[in-house]
């Protein structure tokens, strides 16, 4: 057949998403972008929250739509939203003929080589482990990629259904990893992106405690590989070994994400968190002493059930106080099936909107500052592409993840091939984005 994957949501899923392109490519069928030509649309969902659920459906029913006018053959739904609403999705969209759940993607070319009459549920259990044999297809550009270093959570944070639809925390064995990560430096991934629900925990359960560092260790030894970027680190996880060897490499970049999501105590307990206020700063005090130069990215989550004024200010004075280098704020989504969603004095929407826009002021305010500050600096930069109207590259510095941080605005006369990484001179900003020019000594060298 003739398949065309849509991949919604994080970058966890897109992982899974080029292993199923792998699965299907080695099952002898042609990948395609085209709708139009496709005998069997998969989408691989996402149901995080409310928005990413609405996104998902909204793709299902497009492609519902397609299939009954265009003749698809196939319409298959996985992911999150498949694992979270199997039957309703049975019930409710009859052009679906499959739905696979979170551990069951590489069963993909069973459920294409099915029967075209009836329903398929592949629902496995939901503490698998899928490791596929195939090769994944890398999506997007080669000289950046992701590697998902284990699946599911343990945390049981109030507002949050990963738990429930990707199961308890199993970390995939280092040796895979590490096979992994040498395959898609061979295919040109110069940035590899360390990736989990949380990634602080690795190791724990195969080997009976953390092994980030050593797995870090590992990965930096495998040539080809520049950037080495670390995602997703519970604040009451990190550990002095990991941000030692994260100091001591070149290769591993002085970038940690740090998911906070708020600074008030009661609000934190409600949410299940399990750092209290005096415990995150006292963790970023330990990151800045040992990694002074470390780029702290965090997310933050206004509106919570019971959330007050007092608890807002107590937000704002962390934001002042901390300095994050890069800040997401998002409102809190209420879920149903959680904890939180059974909360009382939720908070009205228009009330979240309004806190997170307070934090997002100050925060851009920092940032903006900040920005200001690195004129002068000269740091390396990755190239991702070239402007043509306006002459100019576009890149990313050690401080800027893909698609979520800011961009560097590379002038130059020489012709910078995307993914080389070059020494730029910061010459300006513009809000959150860098302005500057590689120096004269990166082509003397």
């Amino acid at each position: 057949m003739r398949v065309l994957l849509v991949s919604l949501g994080c970058d966890k899923n897109r992982v899974d998403s080029e292993y199923m392109l792998g699965i299907l490519r080695d099952g002898g069928h042609t990948l395609t972008d085209d709708e139009n030509e496709a005998d069997a649309v998969i989408i691989n969902t996402c149901c995080f929250i409310h928005d990413a659920k609405e996104e998902s459906i909204n793709t299902i029913l497009e492609f519902a739509e397609l299939k009954k006018s265009a003749g698809l053959k196939k319409l298959i739904v996985t992911g999150c939203l498949a694992q979270r609403y199997a039957q309703e999705i049975h019930e409710e969209i009859p052009e679906a003929d499959a739905v696979l759940g979170t551990t069951a993607f590489d069963d993909i070319l069973q459920c294409l080589a099915g029967e075209d009459s009836g329903f398929e549920m592949d629902l496995k259990d939901i503490n698998r482990l899928p490791l596929p044999d195939s090769k994944r297809i890398i999506t997007g550009e080669n000289y950046v990629s992701y590697l998902k270093i284990a699946e599911g959570c343990d945390k049981r944070c109030t507002y949050c259904v990963i738990p429930s639809v990707r199961g308890k925390y199993r970390s995939v064995p280092m040796e895979r990893l590490i096979e992994e990560a040498s395959y898609l430096a061979e295919n040109g991934t110069k940035e590899l992106i360390v990736v989990a629900q949380e990634t602080t925990l690795y190791g724990v359960d195969l080997y009976g405690e953390k092994k980030l560092h050593e797995l870090l260790k590992r990965l930096t030894e495998i040539e080809g590989l520049e950037w080495i970027r670390l995602m997703y680190c519970y604040p009451e996880e990190i550990y002095d070994e990991l941000l030692e060897t994260v100091a001591s490499s070149d290769k591993i970049l002085h970038y940690l994400d740090i998911p906070i999501q708020h600074a008030s105590d009661r609000i934190l307990k409600a949410m299940g968190r399990k750092t209290c206020r005096a415990d995150i700063y006292s963790v970023i005090e330990k990151i800045r002493k040992i990694i002074p130069d470390a780029a702290l990215r965090t997310s933050l989550i206004t509106g919570f059930p019971g959330e007050t004024e007092e608890d807002v200010a107590e937000l704002e004075e962390l934001v002042r106080k901390v300095n994050f280098t890069r800040l997401g704020v998002f409102t809190y989504s209420k879920e149903e099936g959680t904890p939180a969603s059974k909360m009382k004095n939720q908070v009205p929407a228009r009330e979240k909107t309004k806190r997170r826009n307070r934090i997002m002021k100050i925060a851009g305010k920092m940032a903006f500052e900040n920005a200001r500050a690195m004129e002068g600096r000269t740091v390396k930069v990755i190239i991702e592409g070239f402007i043509p109207d306006e002459n100019i590259y576009i890149g990313r510095t050690y401080m800027d993840a893909p698609d979520i941080d800011g961009s560097v605005f590379v002038f130059c006369d020489e012709n910078l091939l995307s993914g080389s990484i070059v020494d730029v001179k910061i010459t300006g900003s513009e809000k959150y984005d860098l302005i500057g020019e590689v120096t004269d000594d990166e082509f003397a060298k």
